[in-house]
């Protein structure tokens, strides 16, 4: 793995759209915050702010980062009571001043990653020994994979037409191989969105192990 990633920001720029609400997803991270009494989180992969916007509302001191310069232009505007970083996780994690977040979380980012063994290294150099990592991703497993080929969904759903897109896709294993591999023990499971085992997203709770 190369010490020095490069990719351009232009592939992560938003519109500015700040409607955005996934009904099932954000309910359930906000819940897992208050379950774990995350009172400091960092928001990776932040976009325009609607979940950090959600997590100061119930009372999160909130830190977010996204590589998006629009994204991070339209935070700051909603969120003002938080403070954003125009970083990925191919940054210096020390270029975020605060540090021994409680909480880190993470929707729908990890499938963009070339290189996503460097999201859970960040993590580990933002949280607090014992912190939590909430991440999610669309979930893929044998059964949903089964019925997409019978539907014939295959093309569409994993269509390379997509500029950009997503270029991992991962099932409960790998994803916690991920994690496991680089400093955290899951410790939770939930499938979002959708019929049991044909849940449109999952999420993974882990805590990092160590100092």
């Amino acid at each position: 793995m190369p010490r020095k990633v490069i990719e351009s920001r232009s592939d992560y720029q938003h519109d500015g759209t700040l409607a955005y609400f996934d009904r099932d997803l954000y309910p359930a991270v906000l819940n897992l915050i208050r379950q774990h009494n995350g009172k400091r989180v960092l928001d990776i992969g932040c976009g325009t702010g609607a979940l950090s916007r959600l997590l100061a509302g119930i009372g999160c001191k909130v830190v977010g980062m996204d590589p998006s310069t629009t994204g991070i232009a339209a935070a700051r505007g909603i969120v003002p009571q938080a403070r954003f970083y125009e970083l990925g996780v191919y940054d210096d994690p020390a270029l975020i001043a605060e540090r021994d977040f409680d909480c880190v979380v993470s929707t729908d980012v990890i499938e963009h990653l070339f290189y996503p063994a460097y999201l859970p290294r960040f993590v580990a150099a933002k949280l607090k020994s014992g912190g939590i990592l909430i991440l999610s991703t669309p979930y893929h497993g044998y059964l949903k994979n089964l019925a997409l080929s019978l539907c014939g969904r295959w093309d569409p759903h994993f269509t390379p037409l997509w500029d950009g897109g997503h270029i991992k896709f991962w099932s409960r294993v790998t994803l916690s191989q991920l994690l496991a591999t680089n400093g955290f023990q899951v410790v939770a499971f939930r499938g979002i969105g959708r019929a049991p085992w044909l849940w449109k997203d999952m999420v993974l709770v882990a805590r990092k192990v160590g100092p």
